[in-house]
């Protein structure tokens, strides 16, 4: 099913306020050398949950960010809130998630340039799962 233009636009300025208030929240707590993006916001039919996707490099540290920011999602839904309140009149619930495509995308690339083949040799590759 596609999204309605209104999904669309809510998530486009979520995503936008999101990424803005997540890297001043990891600036406040001092650390500097992480790179967190929104990769993606993903607005439910009825505008009250958003999926947000999380790209954190270095990956290493994505895991224990990931679950840090979903501890946070309530300061963060309330500061979001503040910044979108003349544009949404209720707040959408935030669902984190952490989006592992770049390194998957990476583990392909490596698979494709060593010695074996992915595609006669599956086991190679780790199987993604559906979210």
């Amino acid at each position: 099913m596609t999204e309605s233009n209104r999904q669309k636009k809510i998530a486009g300025v979520l995503q936008e306020d999101l990424a803005q208030t997540i890297q001043n929240l990891l600036r406040q707590a001092g650390q500097l050398h992480i790179i967190v993006t929104v990769t993606k916001v993903s607005v439910t039919v009825d505008l009250s949950v958003a999926k947000v996707y999380l790209s954190v490099f270095p990956s290493d540290k994505a895991e224990s960010l990931v679950s840090e920011i979903k501890q946070m999602a309530p300061k963060i839904k309330h500061d979001v809130a503040q910044k979108v309140k003349h544009q949404l009149r209720k707040m959408p619930e935030l669902i984190f998630y952490n989006d592992d495509s770049l390194d998957y995308i990476e583990n392909i690339e490596k698979a494709v340039k060593g010695s074996e083949n992915p595609l006669e040799n599956p086991d190679l590759l780790d199987r993604r799962k559906k979210k």
